[in-house]
């Protein structure tokens, strides 16, 4: 036998090849009858014939690929061993293949041994050997018994003599007891030795013993025998068996009933066997996802089946079927395969990434699910490092900025400061510093605590991509007011970070030549370098998985209750950090390219145009003799020494408010309470005091006008 490439297709063979001048006439005889039934003789459990070649000198048997059972046994052992599943599985299509010759087309098999069966390379087992199979209804026949050719074939025979009486089968089911000791003990010896049980399992014991009887009458029809194992708790009922069952019967199923399969089917793949999952549970995973019968619930397996395949193999199964799946609408199948992303991005190559994949990812950005937004920000660490210039540095940074801006979700625009602190040694060395500075000063305004962390872990991880200008200019009057942040571990992160800037700009004061130095990778082109892994060590460390645990264990309403530049309607969500809901923000406005537009959000002031003369425990002084700047002035000096961080109107609003009521809230105290109320809360506030004045003057006419008379008309 020997396996060659099929003229035709390609695909593999299995070439059985009888040489008539090397064979007796007996052999030679088997050889022609093997080959006429395998010819006309079809079942999925009997090995497959493809084509063949009569010749006077030679016969070619052209199967499928197949290796014989000893070979695949040894294999096995000499790796670790075959498992129960896969040899209950094998035993299996066995005896469905035996019962299929002697219950539907009145055959005896006269051969059945290891010798006999082959294994495909799913690792399904094949019985071949039709040398001698001959008719049950008593017909003569002119081949020779086996043990005429092989008299080493003799021990496999039954005990009884040929007309003793009993079953037409008890002859094959007898060799089917040896088949099953040979494939648990090795080669039989003797045939005494089928008494002892040896490795055969406890759950198969007492159906064997039944194979092997004395009395050939009492041995099982193979299809009893079958029924009999696969009863509960029997040895042919598992896992195993019943997926490949199933897989048989697919075709035929419900798709409810599919898709319940394929959810199921994840979980027991780590045990079923590698040449099952990649030769028979991948092509109907495919199959199934051709013909939209599963939807989503194929990824799971799909990608676990994957592991098993070579990058080649990968390319050319898996591949164009995730292509084609990023195009899906279905929310349940864009969503698994953004949270399985890791599984093949190594195996997209650019090309695909940009003109295939990112275009359709890129909607998940403008999802009105909340979590489909979430995976696509997180994608984009995997996919970043294989997107263009356009697409990386225009078209992502239009959406992240979006984000981090509008986004209703602070988990969200949290992410997507982290996800732009990892990304940032892909972008463009012209772009990065101005982006990275404007979108982490933004997030250190942000209501989220964790977003606010966040940001000043994204500058404190990417400080090598400023100038020291920046750093002194810019970067530094950002992080100073978080110093005194209401949450303790954006102001533990803060303080890190200023210690860390501090120490770059004194280096360069001590020694000056050390500039170009520190400033080398701020031109420097976009490569995945040591930044991402620091940016990693900082988001552990300092937040504590910002996509996990800070976010998913934010405090109800923490989002609304310390807003830095937040706009006044913010309410204390109570629904958990992970779903916070905030304000929302307005309608979005005609997109603008990614730097200018990030440069162009109102990213918040720090510096004040005028430094604050009045001291804030004087307020009594004369408020009317101050200008509009001194004012606005006065108003920011005296939030920021209370802690009051959350700007819930503007100044200029706030300021008109407070000259008018000046004399009410004069003091201190008063004022931090006026200052921290929202646009709602101040509204309402007057919509109750002018209720109460309307209740007050209807109060007033009815005691003028006195108790009204029995039948007088009421006239107001």
């Amino acid at each position: 036998m020997g396996c060659v490439n099929g003229c035709t297709t390609g695909e593999p063979v299995s070439i059985f090849l009888y040489e008539v001048a090397q064979g007796t006439e007996e052999q030679t005889q088997l050889a022609k009858a093997a080959f006429k039934r395998m010819k006309t003789l079809r079942h999925p459990n009997i090995l497959s014939y493809v084509d063949g070649l009569e010749t006077d000198k030679s016969l070619y048997l052209v199967t499928e690929p197949v290796t014989p059972l000893a070979a695949h046994l040894k294999a096995r052992s000499e790796s670790g061993g075959s498992g129960e599943l896969e040899i209950s599985w094998g035993l299996h299509q066995t005896v469905k293949a035996l019962s299929f010759l002697v219950n539907d087309c009145h055959l005896l098999h006269n051969n059945l041994g290891t010798w006999a069966i082959f294994v495909d390379r799913a690792g399904e087992w094949k019985l071949g050997g039709l040398d001698h199979v001959t008719s049950d209804q008593g017909e003569p026949t002119s081949l020779p018994p086996a043990k005429v050719v092989n008299p080493d074939l003799e021990k496999y025979d039954p005990p009884e003599s040929p007309n003793s009486g009993g079953e037409k089968w008890s002859g094959d089911v007898w060799r089917l007891g040896c088949l099953i000791w040979e494939v648990f003990n090795g080669p039989l010896p003797r045939a005494s030795s089928l008494r002892s049980l040896g490795k055969i399992p406890k759950q198969l014991v007492p159906h064997y013993c039944e194979l092997v009887g004395a009395n050939p009458k009492a041995r099982p029809n193979p299809a009893r025998f079958l029924q009999n194992c696969r009863s509960s708790g029997g040895f042919l009922s598992n896992s195993f068996v019943e997926s490949n069952l199933f897989l048989e019967q697919i075709q035929i199923k419900e798709p409810a009933e599919k898709q319940q399969f394929f959810q199921d089917l994840s979980e027991n793949l780590d045990s079923f066997p590698e040449d099952f999952c990649k030769h028979k549970v991948l092509p109907q995973l495919l199959t199934a996802f051709e013909f939209g019968i599963a939807g989503a619930v194929v990824l799971t397996p799909l990608f676990k089946v994957g592991k098993y395949l070579s990058a080649e193999e990968y390319q050319q199964k898996i591949i164009p079927v995730i292509v084609k799946m990023f195009s899906s609408t279905d929310r349940a199948m864009r969503i698994r395969l953004l949270q399985q992303m890791e599984q093949f991005i190594q195996y997209l190559n650019e090309a695909a990434v940009n003109s295939q994949i990112f275009p359709h990812v890129v909607h998940g950005f403008t999802d009105t699910n909340p979590a489909i937004r979430e995976q696509t920000v997180k994608s984009m660490l995997l996919l970043a490092p294989k997107l263009n210039e356009t697409n990386l540095n225009q078209e992502l940074m239009r959406h992240f900025a979006r984000l981090q801006s509008r986004d209703d979700q602070g988990p969200i625009r949290c992410n997507t400061t982290v996800c732009l602190g990892k990304i940032a040694p892909y972008l463009n060395a012209g772009l990065r510093q101005r982006v990275l500075t404007s979108a982490f000063s933004r997030a250190t305004k942000d209501p989220f605590p964790a977003s606010r962390a966040a940001g000043v872990l994204g500058f404190a991880a990417t400080h090598h991509y400023y100038s020291v200008t920046e750093c002194a200019g810019r970067i530094l009057p950002t992080l100073c007011p978080l110093t005194v942040d209401p949450d303790k571990n954006v102001r533990d992160q803060a303080f890190k970070a200023i210690k860390s800037f501090l120490t770059k700009l004194e280096t360069v004061s001590d020694d000056p030549t050390k500039l170009a130095e520190i400033e080398k990778d701020v031109t420097a082109s976009g490569q995945a370098g040591g930044s991402a892994a620091t940016w990693a060590g900082w988001a552990v460390t300092g937040v504590s998985s910002l996509t996990s645990k800070l976010i998913r264990n934010a405090p109800a309403g923490s989002e609304g209750a310390t807003a830095g530049n937040a706009s006044a309607g913010i309410p204390a969500s109570a629904t958990g950090a992970a779903n916070a809901t905030e304000a929302s923000h307005p309608a979005d406005e005609a997109e603008e390219p990614a730097g200018d537009r990030w440069d162009d959000e109102d990213w918040g002031s720090l510096e004040d145009p005028e430094k604050a003369q009045t001291d804030p425990d004087d307020w009594n002084s004369d408020w009317s003799a101050m200008s509009s700047t001194q004012k606005k002035s006065s108003v920011r000096t005296l939030c920021m020494h209370k802690h009051i961080f959350t700007a819930v109107v503007s100044f200029a609003e706030l300021c008109i408010y407070v000259e008018s009521m000046q004399s009410l809230y004069c003091d201190w105290f008063c004022f931090c309470s006026i200052a921290g109320l929202s646009k709602a809360e101040l509204a309402k506030k007057k919509r109750e005091e002018r209720r109460k004045e309307l209740e007050a003057k209807r109060a007033e006419r009815k005691a003028a006008k006195g108790p009204l008379k029995l039948g007088a008309r009421k006239l107001d």
